[in-house]
């Protein structure tokens, strides 16, 4: 057995400095209580909306990001990961999910496909996330990968630990109400749900965390501002699916702590046949769309332009 942590991390959008004193802040107290896992969320760097100072916020894969993961882990003797906005020599921007040990990076994961806005700052990758520390494969999966059955065939059967980050926006408050009440408790319930239940469906088990929070930002195309929180549901589940540790958002930041078993069992789900492990809304399906449209198109005038680079093409089916 050992001992893992997750961080739920209130993030200050595109304050760099202060998201990264807060992470080592949390981490710091993770490995003094002993963790040997410690997993940071998504965008640990720079939180994440549709804000204009994230197209200048991206590090670069040897900067202040990677320079914190391995310090981190070198002090704690500890698996440290967590995914940041990375700007590569070819000029594009890929969410990073880097991982390191006491002898320094492991290897990388680029996220394979933004969610919604957050085509207008990164492109997606294509490789498998198998992440190999010589004495365990860690899968790495960001966020919405935990939706989408190509994520539980790359990582089925092959990884010890699987270690995971989201920032994972609530459903706004507009009207009717009523509607989108329900909307939130649903979209809330599947946050959690595909985090805990991924383990299932990889055999491994599942290092989770997140970002709490509030959250306002323009709405892309939209004459409205977007006011809502982050999701959190920051979590450790065993390879059988079983929760062992949890923050929820109204907890606000903060460091969860669980004992997992690392290794690989046989998964005691059965993915479905289609393209997403859960379903999802009407109000998210649309967003899916009409951002990825909006925020390609916006990473070319604003973030790839400015640096040379051009939207490659996808190697992986969207839907």
């Amino acid at each position: 057995m050992v001992l893992a942590a997750a961080l739920q991390l209130e993030a200050v959008l595109g304050d760099i400095s202060a998201n990264l004193a807060a992470c080592e802040r949390l981490a710091d107290e993770a490995g003094q209580a002993g963790a040997a896992v410690i997993a940071l969320p998504e965008f640990f760097t720079t939180g994440i909306g549709f804000d204009t100072s994230l197209a200048a916020a991206a590090l670069p894969p040897d900067g202040a990001a990677t320079e914190l993961l391995t310090t981190l882990a070198a002090r704690h003797g500890a698996l440290v990961g967590g995914s940041f906005l990375c700007r590569d020599p070819d000029g594009h921007v890929r969410n990073a999910y880097v991982l390191a040990d006491a002898g320094g990076v492991v290897g990388r994961h680029n996220k394979d496909l933004p969610t919604m806005w957050e085509n207008a700052f990164y492109v997606g990758g294509d490789d498998d996330g198998v992440l190999n520390t010589g004495e365990h494969a860690v899968g790495a999966a960001v966020c919405w990968e935990l939706m989408r059955t190509q994520t539980v065939r790359r990582l089925r059967g092959r990884v010890d630990l699987v270690m995971t980050g989201s920032g994972w926006w609530s459903v706004p408050a507009w009207t009717p109400r009523s509607v989108f009440a329900r909307l939130e408790n649903d979209n809330s319930a599947t946050a959690r749900r595909a985090a805990a239940s991924f383990s299932q469906y990889v055999g491994a088990p599942v290092v989770h965390a997140a970002h709490a929070g509030s959250l306002t930002c323009p709405m892309p195309w939209l004459p409205v501002q977007y006011r809502g929180h982050f999701e959190g549901s920051t979590l450790i589940a065993t390879a059988s699916g079983t929760v062992v540790a949890e923050r929820r958002a109204d907890e606000g930041e903060g460091v969860v702590l669980g004992e997992i078993a690392l290794g690989r069992q046989k998964a005691t789900l059965e993915p479905p046949a289609g393209f997403w492990l859960h379903q999802r809304n009407w109000l998210s399906a649309s967003a899916w769309h009409y951002q990825r449209w909006h925020g390609r198109r916006w990473y070319r005038r604003h973030v790839a332009a400015k640096q040379g680079g051009s939207l490659t093409s996808h190697t992986t089916k969207e839907t």
